[in-house]
């Protein structure tokens, strides 16, 4: 019997220290869960390509950071955007969780997976580093909690 990969929740998220609090935030209450944190949504996309199904929720920032290559010209990571515009081809099948400073940014992301039929949730960050713990941790457990029980086998 092959081993089934254990659920994932992937976050495309720059900042090392948002992505330390969130990923200490997720070894606390999710930790039965696979954390896979990407810096790049090209990156974050072939992953998602491969894995999908695995997932249970993403988490996607907006804007990313160049990303320093050590030879004076910085890759650019592209956007959040990329990623919600990637999922927006594909039947919804988990929910998305939308963290951006850039309001504009995200709600274009919300609408288009919206309208596409994503269950999509939109946190704004404030207060330094608080707003993970007090305001993406519980939107991120509500929409687990609505994405496992829509994925859960119905008896009949």
């Amino acid at each position: 019997m092959p081993n089934k990969s254990p659920a994932q929740i992937c976050i495309l998220e720059d900042n090392p220290q948002r992505h330390a609090t969130m990923r200490d935030c997720l070894d606390d209450r999710f930790h039965q869960y696979k954390a896979v944190f990407f810096n790049d949504a090209a990156l974050m996309i072939e992953h998602l390509r491969e894995h999908l199904s695995e997932v249970i929720a993403i988490g996607l920032d907006h804007d990313l950071e160049l990303i320093p290559n050590g030879k004076g010209k910085p890759t650019d990571p592209g956007t959040g955007r990329q990623v919600a515009n990637f999922l927006a081809e594909l039947p919804p099948t988990c929910p998305v969780v939308i963290h951006s400073t850039n309001s504009a940014a995200a709600k274009g992301m919300e609408m288009l997976l919206d309208e596409k039929g994503w269950t999509t949730y939109l946190v704004h960050p404030w207060g330094d580093l608080k707003w993970i713990g007090t305001e993406w941790l519980p939107t991120l457990r509500k929409a687990l909690l609505r994405g496992l029980k829509s994925r859960a086998p119905t008896a009949g």
